[in-house]
């Protein structure tokens, strides 16, 4: 989506520039798909990930296309790509990089040089993570958080954007190190892969036992990605949405009093702050690929399965009773309820009851007022004429554009609510 819009132009409504992330998100799908064969979720959550300038950790079984997806990703947003095969006699240089004595052929002088490792790139693709000691998976923390690594009291920035996707498979356990939770909770979101339906696995063996190879043609490039991710931070949330992920959050936490009976039952340990900033985060950069201007309700519970699923930690009840954290997070949706503000105004008027004089022995029952008797008709009269003196016509209403028909071709969609107030510039090229 190359252009060739001068540094200098005018900063784009924001109409225009979610319009531009919702396309970019379409033009994307259909590049990653020329190779990968349905896992709309998985594409969906990793677009979230990177968009929202966070990192994701996928779990699924061997052959669902993890690695894949993520090399063709980052030839379709044009992105430096490297691959991390985890062992366990992998060491934290081999990583980060070290420093190594380079002689100057001409003057016969020694002098330290740093070779940066696999980690100086903008993907970095972290296969079979928990396959190595925690000294080696911890190598990526500095990376994740602060986005620049310390070698020999030297510290060395990351180019932007840098996304970091670990994989881990579910079924062999032996011999693998469980990532711990300060290590899990760096990563914003976790993503689960299951089986391919019948006709997508059909058409996997199809297409991957023949000749053919698709090219992947670049859609964004790094500048993009850094703009559409200062874009995502200025998507509005209000404090109806804030609080509504707030309290899902502090709805997981066991030990406080207000946590609801099954979590204190099934839950050893719940989510941290950490688990809010990120749902909030998700909500904007799903709200802005699906083209809308704020958050919704929906984008607060569609992105709180992956974001809390690595955060919430069940105990032995939970695995005696066969409860899993998706089961949890299913509950938490159902009782939390979505905050409301202000009392509801009622369409019928409220009857208002008073004691009967009849019933003034009996303290405490009310009965409905008597109705008033009939004015008598000179009363009327003279009723009537004041208040024809008094009538002023109001202003009439603006009278409602009636909905145009859909097969006119004209019909335009309510606008969203407000969008940023005003998006940043738009990088030098990209995003048409």
């Amino acid at each position: 989506m190359s252009t060739h819009q001068s540094a200098g132009s005018s900063q784009m409504t924001p109409e225009e520039a979610v319009r531009r992330v919702a396309q970019a998100r379409e033009l994307l799908s259909q590049e990653v798909h020329k190779v990968i064969i349905g896992q709309d979720e998985m594409l969906e959550e990793m677009l979230i990930c990177i968009f929202a300038r966070g990192h994701c950790l996928t779990i699924g079984v061997p052959g669902l296309a993890k690695t894949l997806t993520v090399s063709t990703l980052a030839k379709a947003l044009a992105m430096q790509f490297s691959r991390i095969q985890f062992t366990p006699d992998l060491m934290p240089s081999d990583i980060t990089g070290t420093e190594i004595i380079d002689q100057d052929q001409a003057t016969g002088q020694r002098q330290f040089r740093f070779v940066k490792g696999p980690i100086f790139s903008n993907v970095v693709l972290a296969d079979e993570i928990n396959r190595t000691p925690p000294k080696t998976q911890a190598a990526l923390l500095q990376a994740m958080q602060e986005y620049e690594v310390t070698c020999a009291g030297k510290t060395y920035a990351l180019d932007p954007p840098f996304f970091v996707m670990a994989t881990q498979n579910p079924i062999e356990q032996e011999g693998t190190y469980p990532l711990p939770e300060a290590q899990l909770d760096r990563f914003m979101l976790s993503i689960n892969i299951g089986y391919p339906t019948r006709e997508e696995e059909r058409e996997i063996v199809l297409a991957t036992t023949q000749t053919v190879k698709k090219e992947i043609n670049p859609v964004l490039h790094g500048r993009d990605i850094i703009w559409i991710q200062q874009l995502v931070r200025q998507v509005p949330a209000s404090q109806h949405m804030l609080d509504y992920a707030v309290d899902l959050v502090r709805a997981t936490r066991p030990r406080e009093d207000y946590s609801p009976d099954f979590v204190k039952n099934w839950l050893a340990w719940g989510a941290g702050p950490r688990a809010a900033q990120n749902i909030i985060l998700g909500a904007k950069a799903r709200a802005i690929l699906h083209g809308r201007f704020a958050v919704t309700a929906e984008d607060i519970r569609t992105i709180a399965y992956p974001v809390l699923r690595h955060r919430i930690f069940t105990n032995f009840n939970a695995d005696a009773e066969g409860v899993d954290v998706n089961q949890i997070i299913d509950k938490i949706l159902a009782t939390v309820p979505e905050p409301s503000y202000g009392d509801a105004v009622s369409a019928q008027p409220k009857t208002i009851k008073v004691p009967h004089p009849a019933a003034a022995s009996r303290p405490g029952e009310m009965v409905s007022p008597s109705p008033a008797p009939p004015p008598s008709p000179a009363a009327a009269v003279a009723a009537a004429a004041e208040a024809a003196e008094s009538f002023k016509p109001a202003t009439p209403p603006t009278p409602a554009v009636p909905p145009t028909s859909r097969r006119s071709g004209s019909h335009k969609s309510p606008p969203g609510p407000a969008g940023p107030p005003s998006g940043p510039t738009p990088p030098p090229g990209g995003l048409r």
